[in-house]
């Protein structure tokens, strides 16, 4: 293992905690679980994921780390190391990032966009109903925005491991931290008036949220729940695309990875609920329940609404809330690019510096047609999923749907199956640590996670309908 000695690692175990938890705290924290848990019940949604997150979660979560760790590679190289038979789920697990990237930088742009609306007191020009779609479909700017967003991913990554993603995840990450505690606490503290009459509150947004709805519950809507959940912790916590398989390959063989993954994992779940907090009280406040099912469009339309109801409160309260975005997704975006150039480092033996170079440019030109899909390159596709999409769409279908699913399935058959548990618990478990939770592991890496990703593959690609 000559490559794991002058491999670059992090610091110490709060560098390598708070990068991992950047990778995990990004849209689809922020974005994504907020309108999932809108949609699904509050804490119904709250609970299944809660539950999910501590048991298939903790055992990916887990799997992906302690393979980067044991074989000081990344996801390209490492499964291979795991068994020389089974390169080809590093194969995929590497496709992964590469799809994501260019429309991950994409939306970030759309993030950083709103930003700088926000920072020059033209908030207000967001809440017009076609500000969004205008915007995505117009020729230049949607560009020029990705662009800087992707080259402030570039500069991280090329910076180093230590120098560059550890260094910028010990100041976002707090930062990040503070932002949304503050924005979810003035969340609770709304209250306003509707055109009916009823005065909403930010307690009552607060209790449709974490109490579950139970009412009229069924066993597909309750099948539909769990799905949701479970197709957001792959969102959550980053696994299934290679990251935490980097981000493992950097840590100290004197870290105590059970302790680390634990912390991981509690930063991750509070986060996702605070980015609940923050969001759903909000709407609720000021669009009632219809306004909680704007699905993905609730933070770039619904909320600039929320925001320009609150008077001149409102440009300052969307300012903060767009600069923990724009942190959030940038701490993503930085793991999912370091996916792809530590995979090229390791396969084809080249520089940090000329292999960030290349996926730049790679992100630069798939972005690019990425965007012109809303305008130039617009068309519609109906997916096995049964939504109705364009390129940006079928990337994420493909990914996230298809692939993440697989690739996690494939690896809990490598481990559960082929080169046993005891590989990944030997590792962990590597100075005298303890393994917490030991027999849940065993048993969700053998039976229960490869029936529940099988049912979600199924679902995804429109086999399987409930």
């Amino acid at each position: 293992m000559k490559e794991s000695k002058s491999r670059a690692n992090f610091s110490g175990k709060l560098g390598f905690v708070l990068a991992a938890a950047g990778s995990a705290v990004g849209l689809g924290n922020i974005w994504r679980f907020p309108y999932l848990a809108a949609k699904d019940g509050g804490g119904l949604f709250l609970l299944c994921y809660v539950v999910l997150a501590l048991t298939f979660g903790f055992a990916l979560l887990t799997t992906e780390i302690a393979i980067g760790r044991k074989t000081g590679s990344s996801p390209l190289t490492a499964y291979g190391k795991i068994h020389s038979k089974w390169k080809g789920v590093g194969v995929l697990a590497c496709l992964v990032p590469v799809i994501i990237l260019p429309y991950y930088c994409t939306i970030g742009g759309w993030v950083f966009k709103y930003f700088a609306l926000f920072a020059m007191g033209s908030g207000s020009d967001a809440v017009k109903d076609s500000f969004f779609t205008d915007y995505i479909q117009s020729d230049v700017s949607p560009i020029v925005f990705g662009i800087i967003f992707l080259a402030a991913t570039a500069f991280i990554v090329i910076s180093g491991v230590d120098k560059g993603i550890e260094r910028y995840s010990k100041i976002l990450m707090p930062v990040l931290l503070v932002l949304i505690i503050g924005i979810s606490i003035f969340s609770l503290t709304l209250s306003h008036k509707g055109a009916d009459g009823v005065v909403r509150t930010g307690l009552d947004g607060f209790k449709i949220y974490v109490i579950p709805d139970f009412t009229g519950l069924t066993f597909k809507k309750l099948f539909m729940v769990i799905v949701d959940a479970l197709g957001q912790l792959f969102f959550s916590i980053s696994v299934a695309m290679g990251i935490m398989v980097a981000y493992g390959s950097y840590v100290k063989k004197e870290v105590n990875l059970m302790n680390s993954i634990n912390q991981i994992e509690i930063f991750d779940t509070a986060v996702a609920f605070l980015a609940g907090l923050m969001i759903v009280p909000a709407v609720y406040v000021f669009m009632g329940k219809d306004g909680m099912s704007g699905g993905p469009g609730l933070m770039f339309v619904s909320l600039p609404k929320v925001f320009g109801s609150m008077g001149k409160i409102g440009n300052f309260i969307g300012l903060l809330f767009f600069v923990m975005v724009l942190f959030a997704a940038l701490t993503s975006s930085v793991s999912v690019m370091e996916a792809i150039v530590s995979s090229m480092m390791d396969k084809f033996k080249i520089s940090r510096n000329k292999g960030t170079i290349i996926v730049t440019i790679y992100a630069l030109i798939v972005g690019t047609i990425v965007c012109m899909g809303y305008n130039h390159l617009y068309f519609e596709v109906k997916l096995p999923n049964g939504v109705t999409g364009q390129i940006l769409d079928i990337m994420d279908y493909i990914s996230n749907n298809c692939l993440m699913p697989l690739v996690a399935l494939l690896t809990c058959i490598l481990v559960g199956w082929v080169v046993k548990p005891k590989v990944i618990i030997d590792e962990v478990t590597e100075g005298g640590y303890r393994f917490g939770r030991r027999r849940l592991y065993i048993i969700m890496m053998k039976f229960i996670a490869p029936i529940l990703l099988i049912i979600l593959l199924l679902q995804s690609i429109g086999i399987l309908r409930i």
